[in-house]
């Protein structure tokens, strides 16, 4: 639902239906607060429950302590996702960077933490920023009547996405031996990180490009689909090919994030696919029906 806030209000923002931005954003808080008091329900009882699946009541008290800490944030993602998304579809994101900045700042204790904070944020910032990017961008212009522009927008982000990963991805391999030592100095460590680093700058490459499609997905208003490829490539591809490399070939790490890249490649080649096969004109008529 919160998805589809960005669908919608992009859409309406690119069409001029400034009135339903609102009333979208009403709706989609409206509904996911219900969804959020129904899950808390779950986790009220998720002591029971988890005892009533077989887990010890010592583990299970220790995680039903930690799912109650959990119920707050469920309610305040319930309005604060949507708000994002509302904010983003009209390109205000000066708001959620002024508050990200200042939460991290807040809440940072001591140098390490915060270089470990600052990079995991920027990691993350990274790929959701192309998701969205994109994302505005296509909905805005299919809101518009301009299946040209949307068309564009997909091409021009996903050969910069492409063309960024790829660079980082060189820059990682001509540095896997000594990487590691930015951080560590075992022997052991460093030439595990370097036997890995192909499959790490390999899985750079591809989740350069797959943020981006899921954008355009998430842009069209087809998240459903998205949904069921997501599922399907990790759950019947991705994490089945990883255990039988991982355990039964004996390929350990490597086997196991095999597998998990080969999802993500299968899940990427179908959006691919997908996108390429999209009749841009087509989708405006379907964006406009909406009002």
């Amino acid at each position: 639902m919160g998805s589809a806030v960005e669908t919608l209000c992009g859409q309406a923002y690119g069409a001029q239906k400034y009135a339903m931005l609102g009333i979208y954003l009403q709706q989609s808080i409206l509904i996911l607060l219900l969804t959020a008091a129904a899950i808390s329900v779950v986790y009220i009882f998720s002591k029971p429950i988890l005892i009533s699946l077989g887990q010890s009541p010592e583990i299970a008290s220790a995680a039903s302590l930690f799912v109650y800490g959990l119920i707050p944030e469920l309610f305040a993602c319930a309005v604060n996702f949507p708000v994002q998304k509302f904010l983003q579809a009209q390109s205000i994101v000066a708001p959620t960077a002024y508050i990200s900045a200042t939460v991290l700042y807040g809440l940072t204790i001591g140098l390490k933490l915060f270089v470990i904070s600052l990079l995991i944020n920027r990691r993350m910032n990274v790929w959701i920023q192309k998701l969205y990017i994109c994302s505005v961008r296509v909905s805005n212009e299919l809101g518009a009547g301009n299946p040209k522009s949307a068309a564009f927008s997909v091409i021009v982000s996903a050969s910069l996405s492409c063309f960024i990963s790829v660079v980082i991805a060189i820059a990682l391999l001509a540095v896997r031996d000594v990487v590691s030592y930015a951080f560590t100095g075992g022997e052991e460590v460093a030439a595990a990180v370097s036997d890995l680093c192909p499959l790490l700058a390999l899985a750079l490459i591809i989740n350069g490009i797959q943020p981006v499609l899921s954008g355009v997905a998430v842009g069209c208003g087809w998240q459903e689909f998205v949904a069921y490829v997501n599922v399907g490539c990790y759950y019947a591809v991705g994490i089945p090919v990883g255990v039988i490399l991982g355990f039964y070939y004996d390929l350990g790490a490597k086997g196991i994030w095999s597998g998990m890249i080969g999802g993500t490649a299968l899940q990427t080649i179908i959006l691919i696919w997908v996108t390429v096969r999209t009749d841009w004109i087509k989708e405006v008529p379907i964006s406009f029906c909406e009002y």
